[in-house]
């Protein structure tokens, strides 16, 4: 009796798939950004980490401005498709067409980056915005290139100083806006720029990870 209950016991694990455990790319709270680099478009976002209520996040100031703050990283999406992250702001950007070159400026962004195909292929990426006016769902090509696609998943004033937490399907969004099958992405980013705008922006990133789809 005592080896058959083991021997199921056995089974039993065996046969129930193990659950994957969220992966942490950013982990702000914890006061590092180890990994993380400065990369450089047209003058510099400043990103640093602060306490924010007694957390740690991280913190961007742009003027005119337009850096990322980049995970290079291989990620595998098989067991964990699913984004998750907060993010603050102080306000939305005022202009007139964020669809156009002169306009393409956002307060907050979050990137998601796929490998390009073949040896020489570009990137592909999405780029989840807090818009300032486009309403949330609204998604469209790049002004500057048709490999990363905008989504708008904040809009407007409403939720300004306010904490907003986010999850998103990458594998679904990508099949979706490029009809791409992706297993793994090669880098995650953040971005609040003002370069096209000339304006001035602030937003506050909390960590950023990736679940299973059952949200574990």
């Amino acid at each position: 009796m005592v080896l058959r209950l083991a021997l199921a016991a056995v089974v039993l694990f065996i046969t129930v798939p193990l659950r994957a455990e969220p992966l942490v790319l950013g982990h702000f709270s914890s006061g590092d950004a180890k990994g993380w680099e400065l990369r450089h478009f047209e003058g510099e976002t400043r990103y640093r980490i602060v306490e924010d209520g007694g957390t740690k996040v991280l913190e961007a100031e742009s003027e005119a401005a337009a850096s990322s703050f980049y995970l290079e990283r291989e990620i595998d999406l098989a067991g964990r498709p699913v984004l998750e992250w907060r993010w603050k702001i102080d306000a939305p950007l005022a202009v007139a067409d964020e669809r156009v070159k002169e306009g393409d400026d956002f307060a907050a962004r979050v990137y998601v980056v796929a490998p390009g195909e073949g040896l020489f292929g570009l990137p592909t990426a999405i780029s989840y915005v807090w818009s300032g006016s486009a309403p949330v769902g609204a998604d469209w090509p790049n002004p500057f290139t048709s490999k990363v696609r905008m989504v708008t998943v904040e809009s407007g004033p409403a939720g300004a100083g306010e904490w907003r937490s986010y999850r998103r399907d990458v594998r679904e969004d990508f099949r979706r806006l490029f009809g791409l099958e992706v297993d793994e992405l090669e880098g995650v980013a953040v971005m609040t720029d003002t370069d096209n705008s000339g304006q001035q922006a602030r937003a506050w990133y909390g960590d950023i990870l990736l679940r299973a789809k059952d949200g574990n």
